[in-house]
């Protein structure tokens, strides 16, 4: 049996802001399970959570990553049980670490000690969706004797995890666990590390969902925005060793000398879009699900390519889908 298939709205900056809008719907009418409104530089994920939720008709919403450092418990909380109230549908909290240029140039808070943050938070947000008063005195987040007004949503918990403290704090407290662009050997490695932490707690595993770029039969466009969106993780701790572990130690050595993101960028090869990506044709595209799936990912969540010769992402969600069904 083949992964679930979910659909994360791309928020690609080469692309008109509202197309996300129709690669919603479009998701929605192809039967993917869920949307996920993630939040960096253009929605906010409440509001167009809110909007495209009075919208769908089957796909339930997945709200964030949120970054911990950004809105505290109360703010998720109360935005969850609002677009859970105003739109009538099932409403599932992500949260996340973002990365240091959202937390700290962006909204000018510390992104230090996150691991810790994004478990205290967890705990905090655990409690406040379940309709209780809340009781958090952490080291790094508080949050006392605030109840929501409306409706607890009880929303399941999703958190974004890479690290050993991430994947602790998932294991604690969360329904899924969401990876980041990571291929099926690091999916593996790191389901593993979970079940482990799990374990030691008493506690069931969470599922696992893994998040990945999907263009099928790309166009140019769609290889060169796909190329652009990898750069920025090929220095980065942990993406860097599985970029080498696949074949691209030179270029990670290259981008750990910090050049010019214009001259890192054209040393990236097309084929780097596979690794972290369902990119190709269907057939191969068929054959890396199953990948996914046989390394432990549950769920895989696509974040389709969007451009002109293929707007909204639907050849690639007409596509997916239709693979989808034929491995369940």
């Amino acid at each position: 049996m083949g992964p679930a298939l979910e659909v994360s709205l791309g928020l690609w900056q080469d692309r008109p802001a509202g197309e996300v809008i129709s690669t919603a719907t479009l998701a929605d009418s192809l039967g993917y399970r869920a949307i996920w409104i993630g939040e960096m530089a253009t929605w906010d994920a409440f509001a167009l959570g809110t909007h495209i939720g009075a919208r769908l008709q089957h796909s339930h919403l997945v709200l964030g990553p949120l970054a911990v450092a950004v809105r505290d418990p109360a703010m998720i909380a109360i935005g969850a049980a609002s677009v859970a109230s105003l739109t009538g549908r099932e409403v599932t909290v992500a949260l996340g670490t973002s990365s240091t240029m959202v937390v700290e140039s962006w909204h000018g808070r510390d992104r230090s000690r996150s691991g810790l943050a994004l478990t205290e938070s967890a705990a905090a947000v655990r409690s406040l969706l379940d309709g209780e008063k809340s009781a958090a005195s952490g080291e790094l987040l508080r949050s006392n004797g605030y109840r929501l007004r409306l409706p607890p949503p009880r929303s399941r918990l999703v958190i974004a995890a890479f690290g050993d403290q991430a994947i602790n704090a998932a294991a604690r407290y969360a329904d899924t666990m969401v990876l980041n662009l990571v291929d099926p050997p690091s999916v593996r490695a790191l389901v593993d590390k979970l079940h482990r932490a799990a374990e030691a707690l008493g506690r069931r595993p969470p599922t696992v969902a893994v998040w990945t770029t999907c263009a099928i039969d790309p166009g140019e466009e769609a290889i060169e925005q796909l190329r652009r969106g990898v750069v920025g993780y090929l220095a980065a701790p942990g993406y860097a060793e599985m970029f080498c572990r696949a074949g691209y130690a030179d270029l990670v050595d290259y981008a750990r000398t910090r050049p010019h993101p214009k001259d890192l960028l054209a040393a990236v090869p097309a084929s780097l879009n596979t690794v972290v990506g369902l990119v190709g044709t269907a057939a191969e595209v068929e054959a890396r699900m199953q990948e996914y799936s046989s390394a432990g990912a549950d769920t895989l969540v696509l974040v389709p390519s969007a451009t002109d010769d293929d707007p909204s992402g639907e050849r690639s969600l007409r596509l997916a889908a239709k693979i989808g069904r034929g491995i369940s």
